[in-house]
């Protein structure tokens, strides 16, 4: 069946037409995308200081940004189509939480958002995420790390949904109340990437001596990354009981690995960064 490029003038001539009627901004496409936090009142509470909120919340959406790409990677690469889409949704989430967590930074403090080098204006959670330096960022060193294979992404996304959730869980009630509002949302999604996480974790130690002995590995070479991640969190003892739980039942020891010490980044993010802002970069000003 030979393909014909569809007439312009033809009311007929997209097969889209009857898709998207008049309204196009639900499509993946345009330039309409709004503030997201359009509409609610982004004022600090007074007995908050709005540099400290915005730099907590700087470190919260790295987290979620950073994370989300090296999930996107797996995109057409998991080992099945459910488990790709299922990474792709978690992705999603996190970079939905991104955009909320760096546009409440940039309403506390504007002074964090950097200036474009053409002056241009694009949203702000645009701006932080493609015009930072790696150094600017703030994230914890797990989420950034390269991917290995299926089971070390399964370790990472246990070790980092558990202590986040427990996290979120306490930000509900914060005296922010956008701040509360966003992990109350953020909750329900990262329950289900911790048991996503830990059902895939429970079915590799169990599994073959293959996935076993991947799953190991790769929880091995992220254990010295943990004790950071706890401590930017701020980890209760809840955390340990969840890991512990799921540990126990999968047959796994705690790995016996010193943490990692000293501060900063790995060059993974650099080079993460360079992929993931060089469109922006050279088309600050571009539309699509």
């Amino acid at each position: 069946m030979s393909h014909q490029t569809p007439d312009p003038n033809d009311e007929h001539g997209s097969v889209y037409d009857g898709l998207l009627g008049t309204d196009t901004s639900q499509w993946a496409f345009g330039t309409d995308f709004e503030d997201p936090l359009a509409g609610v009142d982004t004022t600090v509470p007074s007995e908050l200081d709005a540099a400290e909120l915005a730099a907590y919340c700087l470190a919260l959406g790295d987290d979620a940004l950073v994370l989300s790409h090296r999930l996107s990677e797996w995109c057409s690469n998991a080992p099945d189509l459910e488990d790709d889409i299922a990474l792709a949704n978690i992705a999603l989430d996190l970079l939905g939480q991104a955009r909320l967590l760096l546009a409440r930074a940039a309403a506390a403090d504007p002074s964090v958002v950097p200036t474009l080098p053409d002056g241009s204006p694009v949203p702000v959670e645009d701006a932080l995420a493609f015009f930072r330096e790696a150094v600017d960022f703030r994230n914890v060193r797990m989420v950034e790390v390269a991917n290995g294979d299926f089971a070390h992404t399964v370790a990472r996304l246990l070790l980092f949904a558990t202590v986040r959730l427990a996290a979120f869980e306490r930000l509900a009630t914060h005296a922010d109340p956008v701040l509360a509002a966003i992990a109350a949302k953020g909750v329900k999604e990262l329950t289900y990437h911790r048991d996503y996480a830990g059902r895939w974790f429970l079915t590799l130690a169990q599994g073959t001596e293959e996935s076993r002995r991947r799953l190991l590995a790769g929880l091995t070479g992220l254990w010295p990354l943990q004790a950071e991640l706890a401590r930017a969190y701020d980890a209760g003892p809840e955390v340990d009981v969840v890991l512990d739980q799921v540990f126990a039942v999968s047959g796994v020891e705690r790995p016996d690995v010193a943490p990692m010490t000293g501060r900063g980044h790995t060059e993974a993010l650099s080079r993460m960064l360079a992929e993931m802002q060089v469109v922006a970069r050279a088309h600050p000003r571009g539309q699509w």
